[in-house]
C-alpha cells in the first residue's frame, strides 16, 4: 500500500496521545483533561482515514476540515496541560511540534483541494 505522510503522522501522533493519556491517568491521577486530549488527538487520524475513503471531493474536504479542527483542539489541550504542570516542557514541545506539523500539512492539503474543486 502506498504511504501517506499525513495519515502516518496522524497515526503516530495518536499513539503518542494514547500513551500521554495513560501517563496522565496513572502518574498524575488526571481524568478530565486527559479524556479531552485523548478524544481530539485520536480523532485527527480517524477523520483523515474517513477523508481518504470519502465519496466525493467535497466529502474529502469536509472530513479533512474536521481533522484540522480536531488538531487545533489537541493543540489547545496540550498547551493547557503544560501550563497547569501536568506535562513537562520536553513532552509538551515534542507533542506540540508534531501537532503543528500535522496542522501545516492539513492546511496545505485543504488549500490545494479547495483550489482544485473550484476549477
Amino acid at each position: 500500500m502506498k504511504s501517506n505522510l499525513v495519515k502516518d503522522k496522524a497515526y503516530d501522533f495518536a499513539v503518542r496521545i494514547i500513551n500521554l493519556y495513560k501517563y496522565l491517568k496513572t502518574e498524575k491521577q488526571e481524568y478530565v483533561l486527559s479524556k479531552q486530549i485523548l478524544r481530539c488527538g485520536t480523532s485527527v487520524g480517524a477523520n483523515i482515514e474517513e477523508a481518504i475513503g470519502g465519496i466525493s471531493k467535497k466529502d474529502f474536504i469536509a472530513k479533512l476540515q474536521i481533522s484540522y479542527k480536531e488538531a487545533r483542539e489537541a493543540h489547545y489541550w496540550l498547551r493547557l496541560l503544560h501550563d497547569t504542570d501536568y506535562i513537562d516542557k520536553k513532552i509538551f514541545d515534542s507533542l506540540r511540534l508534531d501537532c503543528e506539523e500535522i496542522l501545516k500539512i492539513l492546511s496545505k492539503i485543504l488549500e490545494t483541494s479547495k483550489t482544485n474543486l473550484s476549477k
